[in-house]
């Protein structure tokens, strides 16, 4: 099958099969900052936006999802143009093998268009659905803290 998706912005034509995945269509079309991890919805390795909601891209058929607007983490910023999320976490500590990262990233940009001031409770109903194996979650939510902040700071200056 072919198709149309709003990707980070650009309008592209993917080829895929009838009843592929999300999260495979976008990692054989370049999108490798979409990670497989469980294929069951269940560690949010692949979540991205969909029509500015997150949602876990294993869990999708890519053919229901033809002319919405997908976001990866790389449509939030990227190592050029980091976002202020992205910079929190590293500020922080709060990636190590990187694998669970973009997931996080995403859940927290999601957030705090939201509610750019989470309590940590709120914070954690958030990121729920995503794992680490690595730093644990007190760096996380430490990371997503400071990015609220500095997302408030940035709005009132303006």
């Amino acid at each position: 099958m072919e198709g149309t998706f709003i990707i980070n912005g650009k309008e592209k034509t993917l080829n895929f099969n009838a009843d592929e995945r999300l999260v495979i269509t976008l990692r054989n079309n370049g999108y490798t900052e979409v990670k497989n991890g469980c294929s069951e919805g269940e560690c949010g390795a692949c979540m991205i936006l969909l029509d500015e909601k997150p949602v876990h891209s294993c869990q999708i058929f890519t053919a229901s999802v033809q002319n919405k607007n997908i976001q990866t983490v790389k449509g939030i910023g990227d190592l050029y143009l980091p976002h202020i999320i992205q910079n929190a976490f590293v500020e922080a500590g709060a990636v190590q093998c990187g694998f669970c990262t973009p997931g996080f990233i995403v859940a927290t940009y999601a957030l705090l268009n939201e509610n750019p001031n989470p309590t940590e409770e709120e914070i954690k109903q958030a990121i729920n659905g995503n794992l680490c194996r690595c730093t644990g979650y007190v760096k996380i939510i430490d990371a997503i803290k400071n990015a609220a902040k500095s997302i408030q700071k940035e709005r009132a200056s303006l």
